[in-house]
């Protein structure tokens, strides 16, 4: 998966928890959470999505190195490097 394809994944999963969810000002460098008003619960829900649709195991404390889209990006990138 390229780094634009990790983004799309993400969105994709945020939007699936989310519908209401509104990306037109999002900024990729900030905190999700903030930005999304997603709870610790959503927070939840995109982790085993990961792990759902990908078989990804992230562990609990790798979760701040899920915070923006950047760095989610970062953190999955190697992961995601041959799907």
């Amino acid at each position: 998966m390229t780094r634009d394809d990790i983004k799309d994944l993400i969105l994709e999963i945020i939007k699936d928890i989310d519908e209401d969810a509104n990306f037109a000002t999002l900024q990729s460098d900030q905190p999700l959470r903030d930005q999304l008003d997603l709870d610790s619960m959503d927070f939840l829900d995109i982790v085993m999505e990961l792990r759902k649709r990908h078989k990804l195991q992230i562990p609990e404390e790798d979760y701040p190195q899920l915070a923006s889209l950047d760095s989610c990006v970062n953190y999955l990138e190697p992961m995601l490097k041959n799907v």
